[in-house]
C-alpha cells in the first residue's frame, strides 16, 4: 500500500484510542495531588504518538491511566478515555481485565519488574495465550517460541530453557516486548523502555520495535524523556509540563515550528550538532518544576519562561490552541503568534575563549586490571578463571582538559575510575598523578593531597549524600577530611563559597537531601568534588540520571568550575551526544581494551573504528535535518570471563569480511596511528579507512554542509 493510500486509510479510520479532557490526581493525607490535567490526545490505528517532558510531568501517570493502574490512591476525576469507540469509564472490572495485557499492553522501564525471576522465560511467555486465548501448552509454546525469534534473540530454544537472571538487560527487554506482543495488541505502550539499554542495544530495541509495530499494525504510545528516541519512532508528539499537555502535533512541525516556549526550552538544552562548548553554548531552563501544589496561575511555565507578559501570561487557565496553517498542531501559549523565536534568553548568547591545555596532569601506561574468580565462589571449588577488565590502558590528559571515556556496559570505564581512584589497585602497568605513581596505592593507604587531588561526580546523586545530615554539614566534613581551613569558621566560609560556586542558595547548607531535587543534588556532588581543590575530576556518567533541562545545566556548570579552576576532567559516559559537546579528546574502549582514542574531531568524523561507527550511528539524533546511516549492532558485548579470540569486536563487525585471512579472528590489532594522535585498534587497510563514509550528515536542503 502507498503512502498516500495509507494515509487516507488512517484518516477515514476511527482512533484506536480517544482521550479527551483526562484529569487525574492523588489522593494523599495532605489532600488531592492533580497529577495529569486537560489532557487530550488521539492514537490512529498504526500510529505511534511520543509523549515526552521532565520528570514529574505527568507522562507516565497517563499510561497508567490508560491501563487503570493507579494504585489505591489514584483517580481520574475528568474527561474521559475511549479505546475503540468504548468509554473505558463504563467498563466493568472483568471487561477491563480481559482489554488489558490482551488488547493492551505495557512495556515498562525496568524489564525485571515485568519478569517473574523464579519462573523459566518459557513459561511465562506461554501464560499469554493460555491465560487470554485459552490455548493449549503445545500451541503457547509454539506461539512463544516464534515470537523470542521475531524479537531476533539467539538460540531461541535455549532462551525458552533460561532463567530471566541468565539474560543480559537487552535480551531482557526483547523478552518483555515478546511477552506484549504476544496477543497482538491494538495497542502497545511504552514507557522508557530504552533508558537502563546501552545506547547500541536501544539502536536494536528501537529498530525492533518499529519493525513489529508495521509488522502487526500495532499503535503505539512512547513515553520517553529523549527527543531523538521520539523523533526515531513516532508519528505525532506531545509535550507535557507539570500536568498539562503544552504543545502536540506531527513530529516535522514541533520539531522544526515549535510554538511553545518549554518546547523550545527543551531543544536548546540537549546538544544538538552544531552546539559548542565555546561558541554556541546550550542553554538551561531556569528555575524548577513547579510542585502540585504550587502551581502558578494562568500558564504554568510562566514563571521559567523569557517570553513571559505579567497580565497576559498568567490572566486566566490557558486552553490548547490550534496553529494555523498546522494540522493537528496545537500550542498552550497565548503568545505563540507574537514571539520572535529566534531571541535568546538575557546572557544566553555569551562566547568562551577555547581553553588551552597545559601540562600533562594524569598518565596512564599500559594498565592492566585483572580480576581471579573461582568458577563457584561462594561455595568453594571449581576452577579459577581471569576477568580482564582492562587490558593495555595507555591515555594522557592534560591540564584544563576534558578527555571523555566512552563505551557500552561491561567495556571497563568504570573498573578505569576505580583504579584511578584508589578503590582497586592496578595488576600492572602505570599510572602517574602529577609527579607520583598511584597505581598500587589503595585510597586507605593515600595521602591527603592525594585523595583530594583526584576527586569524582558520580552518576547518581541520590546514593552519594547522607540522608541525616544536613548538606552544609556533609560539606564541611569533606573540607575537614582535606585540612582545608584551620577553624571551624573558616570551614563554613569555605563552605558558602563552595555553595556559590555550583549556583546553589547559601540557604540550602541547612537542607536535607531530601529537601533537593535530582540537579540540585548533583550540584552538591559537584562542589563536594571541588572542595579540596581537585586537579583531576572523574565524571561518572554526571548528568544521565537528570532530565535534559537540568542536564544543560549541571553541564554547564562543570565547564565553567574546570575553567576557573583549570580542572582536568575524565568525562565518563555512553552519551556520545554530550561527549561531541564537552570532550577536547575521546577515549573509545571496547571489552577492556581502547580501540581508538583522537581529539573529538578526529573521532567524530571517518575514518572510524567499526565499533565508533557504530556508537555514531546508534545516537538518537533530535533534529529532522540529520541524515544517519543505519547500522545496528547484531548481539551483546561479549563477557570479559570468556572474551572472543583476535580483535575485541570481532564478533559484531560488519567490515570484517574486508580483512583476508582470518586476522580478525586469530590475532589481536596493532595499535594503528591514522596521525596527529588518532589511533585505532583495527587490522582495516588504509583503502578500506578511506573508503569509510560519513555516519552522521544534514539535509542538502538545510544548506548545511557538515557531517560527523
Amino acid at each position: 500500500m502507498n503512502e498516500a493510500v495509507k494515509a487516507t486509510h488512517i484518516e477515514e479510520a476511527q482512533p484506536i484510542i480517544e482521550i479527551e479532557n483526562l484529569s487525574i490526581s492523588f489522593f494523599t493525607r495532605k489532600g488531592e495531588i492533580p497529577a495529569v490535567m486537560d489532557f487530550s490526545c488521539n492514537v490512529m490505528p498504526g500510529q505511534a504518538m511520543g509523549i515526552v517532558g521532565e520528570s514529574g510531568c505527568g507522562k507516565s501517570t497517563v499510561s497508567l491511566g490508560i491501563m487503570r493502574d493507579l494504585s489505591n490512591i489514584g483517580k481520574i476525576v475528568g474527561g474521559r478515555i475511549k479505546f475503540k469507540g468504548k468509554d473505558m469509564g463504563e467498563l466493568t472490572e472483568e471487561e477491563l481485565r480481559s482489554i488489558r495485557g490482551n488488547e493492551i499492553a505495557m512495556i515498562y522501564q525496568e524489564p525485571m519488574a515485568s519478569l517473574n525471576p523464579a519462573m523459566k522465560i518459557g513459561r511465562q511467555l506461554m501464560e499469554v495465550p493460555i491465560l487470554h486465548e485459552n490455548a493449549s501448552s503445545e500451541v503457547a509454546y509454539k506461539r512463544a517460541l516464534e515470537m523470542v525469534a521475531a524479537v531476533r534473540l539467539p538460540d531461541p530454544e535455549r532462551m525458552m530453557r533460561s532463567y530471566p537472571h541468565q539474560l543480559s538487560g537487552g535480551q531482557q527487554q526483547r523478552i518483555v516486548i515478546a511477552m506484549a506482543l504476544l496477543s497482538k495488541p491494538a495497542l502497545l505502550l511504552l514507557d522508557e523502555p530504552t533508558t537502563a539499554l546501552d545506547v547500541t542495544v536501544e539502536a536494536g530495541i528501537v529498530e525492533l520495535v518499529k519493525g513489529l509495530g508495521k509488522e502487526y499494525g500495532t499503535s503505539m504510545i512512547f513515553v520517553s524523556h529523549n527527543l531523538g528516541l521520539i523523533l526515531e519512532t513516532c508519528d505525532r508528539i506531545t509535550v507535557m509540563y507539570s500536568g498539562e499537555a503544552v504543545e502536540t502535533g506531527k513530529i516535522e512541525d514541533v520539531f522544526d515550528r515549535m510554538r511553545h516556549p518549554y518546547t523550545q526550552g527543551l531543544f536548546r538544552s540537549i546538544p544538538l550538532p552544531g552546539a559548542d562548548k565555546n561558541s554556541r553554548p546550550l542553554i538551561a531552563i531556569p528555575g524548577q518544576l513547579p510542585l502540585p501544589q504550587d502551581r502558578p496561575k494562568g500558564c504554568n511555565f510562566g514563571p521559567r519562561c523569557h517570553h513571559f507578559v505579567e497580565g497576559v501570561c498568567n490572566a486566566a487557565e490557558i486552553p490548547m490552541i490550534p496553529v494555523d496553517g498546522h494540522d493537528g498542531h496545537f500550542s498552550r501559549c497565548v503568545r505563540f503568534n507574537e514571539i520572535d523565536w529566534s531571541q535568546l534568553p538575557e546572557g544566553a548568547d555569551k562566547k568562551q575563549a577555547p581553553v588551552t591545555p597545559g601540562a600533562t596532569v594524569l598518565k596512564v601506561d599500559d594498565l592492566k586490571k585483572y580480576y581471579t574468580v573461582a568458577a563457584n565462589e561462594i561455595f568453594g571449588g571449581g576452577e579459577a578463571r581471569v576477568v580482564k577488565a582492562n587490558e593495555s590502558i595507555s591515555f594522557e590528559a592534560r591540564e584544563s582538559e576534558t578527555v571523555a571515556i566512552v563505551g557500552e556496559s561491561g567495556c571497563g570505564k568504570s573498573t578505569l575510575a576505580k583504579v584511578l581512584l584508589g578503590l582497586e589497585t592496578a595488576t600492572s602497568g602505570t599510572v602517574t598523578l602529577g609527579n607520583g605513581e598511584i597505581q598500587s596505592t589503595g585510597i586507605e593507604d593515600r595521602g591527603v593531597n592525594t585523595v583530594s587531588s583526584i576527586q569524582m561526580v558520580f552518576q547518581n546523586p541520590f546514593d552519594t549524600l547522607n540522608p541525616s545530615h544536613s548538606v552544609g554539614s556533609q560539606i564541611i566534613r569533606t573540607l575537614e577530611k582535606f585540612g582545608v581551613g584551620k577553624t571551624v569558621a573558616a570551614r563554613k566560609q569555605r563552605m558558602y563559597e563552595l555553595l556559590d560556586l555550583v549556583k546553589l542558595p547559601r540557604a540550602f547548607a541547612e537542607r536535607r537531601p531530601r529537601q533537593l531535587s535530582g540537579g540540585q543534588k548533583q550540584r552538591i556532588g559537584v562542589a563536594r568534588a571541588f572542595a579540596g581543590q581537585a586537579k583531576v575530576v572523574v565524571a561518572d556518567e554526571p548528568v544521565s540520571a537528570l532530565d535534559v533541562s537540568v542536564q544543560a545545566a549541571v553541564t554547564e556548570l562543570l565547564m565553567d568550575i574546570q575553567r576557573e579552576n583549570k580542572t582536568t576532567m575524565l568525562f565518563i559516559s555512553h552519551d556520545l551526544s554530550v561527549v561531541r559537546y564537552i570532550a577536547d579528546r575521546v577515549v573509545v574502549m571496547y571489552l577492556g581494551h581502547i580501540v581508538e582514542q583522537g581529539t573529538t574531531d578526529q573521532i567524530f568524523s571517518p575514518p572510524y573504528h567499526p565499533y565508533t561507527e557504530a556508537l555514531l550511528s546508534a545516537i538518537p539524533i533530535a533534529d529532522t535535518s540529520v541524515v544517519k546511516k543505519h547500522i545496528v549492532l547484531d548481539g551483546d558485548i561479549p563477557s570479559a570471563m570468556n572474551p572472543p579470540s583476535g580483535c575485541p569486536f570481532q564478533t559484531r563487525c560488519r567490515w570484517k569480511s574486508q580483512v583476508p585471512g582470518n586476522k580478525c579472528e586469530t590475532q589481536l590489532p596493532p595499535l594503528k596511528d591514522l596521525g596527529n594522535g588518532h589511533k585505532s585498534l583495527c587490522w582495516l587497510d588504509d583503502d578500506a579507512l578511506r573508503s569509510m563514509e560519513p555516519v552522521i550528515s544534514f539535509d542538502a536542503a538545510d544548506g548545511e554542509d557538515a557531517s560527523v
